[in-house]
């Protein structure tokens, strides 16, 4: 697909943004290194390539850098939910959320990276936000997973935080290991493996192909579903690349990552995935239920049950967004949605070097956006550690979709295998399946919908 092709623009992007984006994707400083002599007007050419893509970065600053510096406004009389905690933004509560949000992953587009396979791109800037917010969703699932029972990167940090008196701030510089030159306290050392974790975390996420869920690995397995680097990605072919990934990977050999299939979860699907013979215990499983919530606009009917699901602990958030705009939701407060924006640019950070810098990985300050402009075309993801949590989150996910039992649940959970599994296969489609009132049965119109094709 091509870039500049109108399923791949964001939302209120003028002309002028598309011609950018358009510089961006084909500039000089994408391609590899010349083998034959060019002559003086290549040079030009290049030189004007260059050019443009500076522009574009500084281009790309300006227009998400100045929105990321704004600060959504936040009512302090009601609770903040992210990720299955309650935050009221008063006194030790507000220092509480805070600190909460910024040990959360956030992973945007990057510039100056390997080139991609089957291309020249050295950046995904302008088409890759979706594969950035899957990327947030299953980071996650992995510090979930990686952390001992009971416990998880937040509330590490809160205690850790609490304990040494430190401001906000200073949290990042904790984890890279560079407390304004002082010796590490005995509390600190202590802290050591937590910040190990999370770097080897974000290792795992760096731009270059060596990188189990960096974005030339998802790239590459994307080509299977007919894509290629600066397509169009919607939430559904995410959630399968991520699938295949994390399948594809040696360091996770307990995780398995299970794709609902027509809106439907079978039990004994993920069993065959998670089952493994005594003494061992289950594996921990993701589950990624690709779903779509309306026709062209998202049906406020579902916005309870939408709620529901994000104030389950079970729930690692939401691979969304505007029309064409990929958002990673994480929670809400009133009718707003909480979000980290991958659109803002940066700089390929070199993960091979000791003690590589972590702030650009964490964002400082949390945005909202109103339930209304949510994209109807959405991925939900769920982790469980064991069978019990398994059978835990099945229990409070049934509950939470019963909210929206009156318009149809948003998805649901049966017995039994698929069709897909029965026949022996399963080939990821480029659609999904979601249901409608018999009466209420007429053609929609998603071509400003995040997912190339629905049916119905």
């Amino acid at each position: 697909m091509n870039p500049s092709s109108s399923s791949a623009r964001c939302e209120g992007q003028s002309p002028t943004d598309d011609l950018m984006d358009d510089w961006l994707l084909l500039s000089s400083e994408s391609a590899g290194p010349l083998h034959l002599e060019v002559s003086r007007e290549d040079q030009d050419s290049e030189d004007r390539g260059k050019l443009k893509s500076k522009l574009v970065s500084a281009w790309n600053s300006v227009k998400y850098g100045w929105s990321l510096k704004q600060k959504s406004k936040f009512s302090k009389s009601s609770p903040v939910i992210m990720f299955g905690q309650s935050y009221k933004l008063i006194d030790q509560e507000r220092e509480r959320f805070r600190c909460s949000f910024v040990t959360l992953l956030w992973l945007t587009y990057r510039r100056g990276f390997p080139q991609l396979p089957g291309g020249s791109l050295t950046t995904d800037s302008g088409w890759g936000c979706v594969l950035r917010t899957g990327q947030m969703l299953l980071a996650q699932g992995l510090l979930l997973h990686l952390m001992p029972p009971g416990d998880n990167t937040q509330h590490t940090l809160r205690n850790f935080n609490n304990t040494c008196g430190l401001k906000i701030p200073k949290v990042v510089l904790i984890w890279s290991q560079n407390i304004l030159g002082r010796r590490l306290s005995l509390d600190l050392r202590l802290f050591r493996p937590m910040a190990a974790t999370h770097r080897r975390v974000v290792s795992w996420f760096a731009d270059n192909p060596t990188a189990p869920f960096g974005i030339h690995k998802l790239v590459e397995l994307g080509k299977s579903s007919g894509k290629r680097a600066g397509d169009w990605y919607g939430p559904s072919i995410a959630a399968h690349i991520l699938r295949k990934a994390v399948a594809a990977s040696t360091d996770l050999p307990n995780l398995v990552v299970y794709v609902a299939q027509d809106c439907t979860i079978y039990l004994e699907d993920v069993k065959r995935l998670c089952e493994r013979p005594p003494p061992q215990s289950w594996k921990s499983v993701i589950i990624l239920v690709p779903v779509r919530l309306g026709g062209q606009e998202l049906n406020p009917s579902y916005i309870t049950c939408v709620k529901k699901l994000l104030t389950l602990q079970c729930c690692i958030g939401i691979i969304g967004g505007k029309p064409k705009h990929s958002l990673f939701f994480i929670g809400f407060q009133d009718d707003h949605l909480l979000y980290l924006d991958p659109h803002y640019c940066q700089p390929t950070v070199d993960v091979t070097k000791e003690n590589f810098p972590l702030e650009s990985f964490h964002c400082k300050h949390p945005r909202k956006m109103s339930f209304s402009r949510m994209d109807p075309s959405c991925t939900i993801g769920f982790y469980a550690k064991g069978l019990k949590d398994f059978e835990s989150l099945c229990t409070a996910v049934n509950e939470a979709l019963s909210t929206s039992a009156e318009t149809y649940p948003m998805f649901i959970f049966s017995d039994g295998k698929s069709q897909e599994e029965e026949k022996g296969g399963y080939t990821p489609p480029n659609n999904i399946t979601y249901i409608q009132r018999k009466n209420e049965r007429k053609r929609v119109d998603t071509s400003n919908s995040m997912d190339e094709f629905v049916l119905l």
